[in-house]
């Protein structure tokens, strides 16, 4: 059928112009806010001694978005979820995601399902908002060998399925272990990377965690592009402390991880959304001036 050079243009104008207006909705859509937080675990001493006034110092600082690392006998911090959701909210904070060891004691093997302490693990991250529920570690006994991390990975991702049900998603935390064991041949790492389904379990990379022990951050974000929802953005310096791998945590920019071209790489793969401080040494200065500082460094960079 003959077509005029007018008709035609006319057409694909209109055609070029709906998928354009359909590219950028469907780039809207899948824009994730990106949120800048400090992990709890930087001022542990400071929660465990006063709470209340660590969060109002927090708050102060300019952070809007924290990471727990306590949570009891169903309580974060010695409060109720409903009452430490209260506490943030009065301090203008949210908790979008927060640190609960997956143990030994979340698994019923004789019932093969969640015992009732995981259940409410999820339910009060729930509760809370979350929107990543993180196990910071894994027993020892579950990376024996080859089979038994399989295992625990499959019992991951069903995780991840009982996460989904509550709108959120369960997540694995690095340290240097992952990098410094070898199963059937395959570094650690590499086997959780490849047996979670990213669907159902995000990787909160930590930066600093693997660097003594020989990972290194850009070389694994381009490895495994979008896999680290979350990160723990942490800088490193040479320790006779041996914390990690001989490596202990400092200031962002003045170790040896090249922080700053970590998330700008980050950035780059569409992937990271949580950017969370985290700093467990503070070589003289206090936990609240080190964690201010950093925050300090972090807008500098461009993250709010």
């Amino acid at each position: 059928m003959y077509t005029s050079r007018r008709s035609f243009l006319k057409k694909s104008a209109i055609t070029v112009a709906g998928a354009t207006i359909f590219s950028s909705e469907l780039f809207a859509v899948r824009k994730e806010k990106e949120i800048l937080g400090i992990q709890l675990y930087s001022v542990r001493d400071d929660m465990k001694n006063d709470p209340k006034s660590t969060l109002k110092q927090i708050s102060d600082i300019g952070y809007k978005y924290v990471e727990h690392a306590s949570y009891v006998d169903r309580k974060f911090y010695g409060y109720t979820p409903t009452e430490f959701k209260k506490i943030l909210n009065d301090l203008g904070l949210q908790m979008k995601s927060g640190h609960t060891v997956m143990g030994k004691d979340a698994w019923d093997e004789s019932k093969n399902d969640f015992t009732d302490k995981w259940k409410y693990t999820v339910e009060d991250a729930a509760a809370m908002e979350q929107q990543f529920v993180i196990s910071p570690s894994m027993d020892k006994s579950f990376y024996q060998d080859y089979d038994s991390l399989k295992r625990v990975l499959e019992i991951y991702n069903k995780s991840g399925e009982l996460c989904k049900q509550h709108g959120m998603r369960f997540g694995y935390h690095n340290h240097a272990v992952e990098f410094t064991t070898q199963l059937n041949g395959m570094r650690m790492y590499d086997i959780i990377l490849k047996e979670t389904d990213p669907d159902l379990v995000i990787q909160q990379i930590d930066i600093g965690n693997m660097y003594g022990a020989g990972g290194r951050a850009i070389e694994l974000i381009k490895q495994y592009f979008g896999r680290f929802k979350s990160m723990h953005v942490k800088d490193e310096i040479k320790s006779e402390k041996a914390e990690l791998e001989g490596y202990e945590s400092t200031e962002l920019g003045k170790g040896v991880v090249q922080v700053k071209e970590v998330l700008e790489l980050a950035r780059k793969t569409g992937g990271t959304t949580h950017f969370i401080i985290e700093q467990e040494s503070y070589q003289g200065k206090s936990p609240i001036e080190a964690v201010k500082t950093d925050y300090r460094i972090m807008t500098s960079w461009g993250f709010a």
